[in-house]
């Protein structure tokens, strides 16, 4: 009979599992996301990691939160154009269909 984890195991284990996923990227890797739209920002004072989990758990509520104070939205033109201008390398983390970044400069 198959036993399940606790809940609190399938959560540090997801979080291992997206945190292994993220990198660090240059910016220009991810231009043809960003001419997708795909691109979304996550300021510096989020977990990326964190944010990520809750995406990936369709969690609207917190997400909508985030976007209405401004800790979420998609990559500008005018800071794409500053990171490829300075060569800027980003914090990353796919989940579908979007792109994460965090500039931690």
């Amino acid at each position: 009979m198959p036993t399940t984890q606790p809940l609190e195991d399938q959560d540090a284990l997801e979080r291992a599992r997206i945190n292994q996923e993220t990198a660090r990227l240059p910016w220009r890797e991810l231009q043809r996301f960003f001419a997708q739209g795909r691109v979304i920002a996550v300021a510096p004072e989020l977990d990326l990691v964190e944010l990520a989990l809750r995406c990936s758990r369709d969690e609207a509520q917190t997400i909508a939160a985030d976007l209405e104070q401004g800790r979420l939205a998609p990559v500008s033109d005018d800071q794409a154009r500053t990171w490829l201008e300075t060569d800027a390398e980003v914090w990353a983390v796919v989940v579908k269909p979007w792109v994460l970044v965090q500039d931690r400069a």
